[in-house]
């Protein structure tokens, strides 16, 4: 049984998206902690999917800002948050989802998250004046079990109907969009909010896997939690000249708690391959 490191503390969840139910029974289960729901604050202030409000801050500091504000309201010394992004692939013309779950214990000032990153979503857009061709898209989207948002004309209106799920209401909404457009076009888009996308639920649940993983590495030295990977050291030599390559050598794991620092070898084998080197290959 894995050790149950907030066995009986509270831990509060700022959510209006039902994010609840990918991480409650993962983090219980795990850490013996209750997690305590945060409902009364509505999180769209620091930015939305659909672009209404633009999220100024990055994902990591946006998740900070959920769990002082879930602090705030509940009084708690610890707490998790859930923040997404979606994008392009960095390297292949595809949609990528990354997802963070951060947890911040106030009483260790102790800081850790889990992370997720997979092309597995359906983010998706699609400007069209043809009722069937948006029946299609959402129907490749898996309608109505991940709702929808449309807009008349582009992705700028401000005119927006969001969390459509059932094909009477994508209907009407369409028309109404059609008859409010300019250009007789309607923005049509996977509704990326959690409790509306359920792949995207998966993905978060994914990262409180992650979490909890990392949480369970604890300091051989002092066994607090979290004693993962700090930092990577670079200098795997070469299988040519033996000098260092840009290949890592070794990891190295660092308690926050009582500094212990422990260097393991990178399973890159002994050498790097020559094409790594800057000499042998520059």
């Amino acid at each position: 049984m894995e050790k149950q490191i907030y066995k009986n503390r509270k831990i509060v969840l700022l959510t209006k998206h039902k994010k609840e139910e990918a991480i409650k029974p993962i983090l219980e289960k795990a850490t013996g902690c209750r997690l305590i729901i945060e409902s009364g604050f509505d999180t769209d202030i620091f930015g939305t999917f659909s672009r209404d409000i633009t999220r100024t801050k990055s994902q990591l500091e946006t998740a900070r800002l959920k769990i002082r504000e879930g602090m705030l309201l509940s009084g708690l010394d610890i707490g998790i948050a859930s923040e997404g992004s979606f994008g392009p692939h960095p390297f292949i013309p595809a949609p990528w989802n990354i997802e963070l779950v951060l947890l911040f214990d106030q009483q260790e000032n102790f800081e850790l998250y889990g992370i997720h990153e997979s092309g597995e979503t359906n983010f998706a857009q699609l400007t069209t004046a043809s009722f069937e061709e948006a029946l299609s898209f959402a129907n490749k989207s898996g309608f109505p079990e991940h709702f929808l948002i449309i807009r008349p004309d582009d992705s700028e209106s401000e005119q927006i109907i969001k969390g459509i799920n059932n094909y009477e209401w994508l209907k009407e909404a369409f028309a109404w969009c059609v008859a409010e457009s300019h250009s007789g076009k309607v923005f049509i888009e996977t509704d990326m909010r959690a409790h509306a996308n359920p792949i995207r639920m998966e993905n978060i649940k994914k990262a409180t896997e992650d979490l909890i993983e990392k949480l369970h590495n604890f300091c051989p030295n002092c066994t607090a939690p979290g004693f993962i990977v700090s930092e990577r050291i670079k200098g795997l030599p070469c299988e040519l000249c033996g000098l260092p390559s840009d290949l890592v050598l070794k990891n190295s794991s660092k308690c926050r708690k009582c500094s212990y620092v422990l260097e393991r070898l990178h399973p890159n084998g002994q050498f790097a391959a020559a094409k790594y080197c800057h000499f042998c290959n520059p």
